[in-house]
Order: structure tokens, then C-alpha cells, then sequence
């Protein structure tokens, strides 16, 4: 199995939905950086189950435990060794199901791949991974902090409601994560609406980034929007992902859809930014933005058709305590995956300047 991403900032989680506990070593992490277990562990917290009536009652604390990497909060320049426990599983709902496969789920391809699952809470295959994918994150925000690269996210569309306005301190107002106020009070009324239906829905986050330097990327194989889409796409929710216009471009014309270069204070940009502030591959320094389109949560109450591992006929109703909509808590998940890329690709270019200085 594939569990180690990135080049020189690497990453490698463990651990399952179920298991004792599950973790992250950060691998490449530069020497001599501050490190806040503050920051990590409010990361965490904005992910972490059962902080709202819209995610699921699943109570855990998501504390964060360091094992190595830190000496008096600073970065030592060796692997970064992070485990969080799981206090609150309880596999007993799975037992029914564990001989069924769940439509929407990742049952079927795991048991086709290897054979074998654990199917307590879907294993590797549960969303309850990404809780590592932000504590790194959230080494890699601290690193992009130092350049003044600012990342953040926001739940742009639940189901048909949409954010018309976009204010940034809105978005951890309220339990949705959306920036306009309005929407938000609509968002939380349909997925109330889903939950006592036993049923669930999708939605759109979107992500922006801040103060990119110009230059970040490469022309043809490991292109920066090809390796952020990637790394989003690597979230076993995402099913779309699009960057500045995106498929909007595709009903465009070239003079409508091409940015114009001008003369900025300090450096050269671009008037508008159809491209999302991506051009060949290579960071152009304007904003960078993507959207990630989510879909609705598997585990439903709802009675569905499926058949057994031997192909028989059968219902199946996923029991247990599940997100009506993922939403809210995969906005930091999307952060910190921005953060891991963006922060690969710094330290390869800052590398590559290094050389050509020598």
C-alpha cells in the first residue's frame, strides 16, 4: 500500500479507523523551527468528530502525543513521530455487515485488491486517516508561515445551497465552515434535514492560497496544480476537483479566459485570474484556487440493495454513528494536503536556488 506522500517533505500515516490508534511520521522537515503542539492540536480540533450537530457523535479527543522530531518546540531536522488513540470506537455495529459490501464505499475494491479488509470503521479505507494528514499539515503550515504563505478553506456548496458572499472570518462562525452567514444558516437546515432521514449529502470546498512566490513547479510531470489536484484527489471523498475557472474555461473563448500580464508594485501579474494562478504547470504568484467537489457520505441509514462476498442477493442499513455530510470537517483536511504540497515544492526550489548560487 501506498501510505508515504511527497519528495522531500514526506509524509507517511498509519493506523486505522478502529485500531488503538493511528499516526504520521513527517519525514524532511528542515531543522530549527518552531513548533507549536498548540497549533497541531487546534488544527486537529477543527477536524475532530463530534464537535457539531452536523458531524458525527463519535467522541474523541484527537489528542496529539509527540514522540520525536521536537526538542525544546523546535524542529531537530529527524523524523517527526505523531500518534493520536482512539478512545471512542466501537466496532460492534460493523459485525452485520462485515460478510455485505456497502454500495458508495471502498469495501468491494479493498476485498478485490487484497483479499482481505478490516472492517471495523472501514480501516485504512476510513475518513478517520486524515486526522494524521493534519497534524502534518499543520508542520507545514508552521513552515509556510516563515515565507508568509497563507493557506485556508472553506465549504463553498452543500447539496443546492451556495455561498453568494465570501468573508473570511465568517467561516469559523459557524458549524458549516461557509463564508457567507446566510448560506451558512441554509446549509446547516438541509444537513439536519439529511440526518434525520438517516440519509447524507456532498457538497463543494474550495481552497485559496495566499502570497505564493512566482516559479513553484515544474513544465511537464510534477506540475504544481497536477500535484495539488493529486494530493486532493487522494481524499477518498473527492470525486472532481477544478482550478481557477475550470470547467467553466471549457465554455469560454481565449480573449475572454486569457489573464493579462501588467506591471503590479513590486513584481509583474496578472489582471484577473481565469487560471487560477497556475500557467504550464508553474506558479504564476497570483492567488492560487481550487475546488474539490465531495461526495455524500457512504454510510447511510437509508435500506439499500448490495450483495454478499458470495454474490447473493441482500439489504444492507449501515448502523453506527456517521457524518450526515463531511463538509464541515473536510475543510482542514483540504488545508493541510495544500500545505504538504506547497511546502514540497518550496524546499525542492529553494534547493534548486541553493545550487544555482554555488
Amino acid at each position: 500500500m501506498s501510505n508515504t506522500f511527497g519528495h522531500i517533505f514526506r509524509v507517511t500515516t498509519w493506523g486505522e479507523s478502529h485500531g488503538n490508534s493511528l499516526g504520521v511520521v513527517v519525514d524532511g522537515c528542515p531543522p530549527g523551527i518552531d513548533l507549536s503542539l498548540d497549533f497541531i492540536q487546534k488544527e486537529l480540533n477543527r477536524r475532530r468528530p463530534g464537535q457539531s450537530d452536523v458531524a458525527t457523535p463519535r467522541s474523541e479527543s484527537d489528542r496529539v502525543h509527540i514522540r520525536s522530531g521536537i526538542f525544546q518546540n523546535r524542529t531537530t531536522g529527524m523524523p517527526i513521530a505523531m500518534e493520536i488513540f482512539n478512545n471512542d470506537a466501537d466496532s460492534s455495529k460493523y459485525e452485520d455487515i462485515k460478510e455485505k459490501w456497502r454500495p458508495g464505499h471502498a469495501d468491494f475494491t479493498f476485498d478485490k485488491k487484497y483479499g482481505f479488509r478490516d472492517y471495523r470503521g472501514s480501516g485504512r479505507s476510513s475518513g478517520r486517516e486524515t486526522a494524521a494528514r493534519v497534524a502534518a499539515g499543520a508542520v507545514a503550515k508552521t513552515i509556510l508561515n516563515k515565507f508568509g504563505i497563507d493557506i485556508y478553506a472553506f465549504t463553498r456548496a452543500i447539496g443546492p445551497i451556495e455561498a453568494q458572499t465570501i468573508d473570511r472570518n465568517e467561516i469559523e462562525r459557524n458549524i458549516v465552515r461557509c463564508p457567507d452567514a446566510n448560506a451558512a444558516e441554509k446549509m446547516i437546515e438541509i444537513v439536519k434535514q439529511m440526518k434525520d432521514a438517516h440519509d447524507s449529502i456532498g457538497g463543494i470546498v474550495e481552497l485559496r492560497i495566499l502570497n505564493l512566490p512566482a516559479g513553484l513547479g515544474d513544465p511537464v510531470f510534477n506540475k504544481f496544480d497536477g500535484a495539488m489536484a493529486g494530493a486532493i484527489f487522494g481524499l477518498g471523498a473527492v470525486k472532481g476537483v477544478e482550478i481557477g475557472d475550470g470547467f467553466a474555461a471549457a465554455k469560454a473563448r481565449g480573449s475572454e479566459n486569457n489573464d493579462a500580464f501588467v506591471k503590479k508594485e513590486n513584481r509583474v501579474g496578472t489582471r484577473t485570474n481565469h487560471a487560477g494562478g497556475v500557467l504550464g504547470g508553474i506558479t504564476t504568484g497570483e492567488e492560487f484556487i481550487l475546488r474539490a467537489a465531495v461526495k455524500p457520505p457512504a454510510s447511510i441509514g437509508v435500506k439499500q440493495e448490495t450483495v454478499t462476498k458470495d454474490g447473493a442477493p441482500t439489504e444492507i442499513t449501515v448502523e453506527g454513528r456517521h457524518d450526515p455530510t463531511i463538509l464541515p470537517r473536510i475543510v482542514p483536511v483540504v488545508e493541510a494536503m495544500a500545505a504538504i504540497v506547497t511546502v514540497d515544492f518550496l524546499l525542492k526550489q529553494k534547493s534548486i536556488e541553493a545550487m544555482l548560487q554555488v
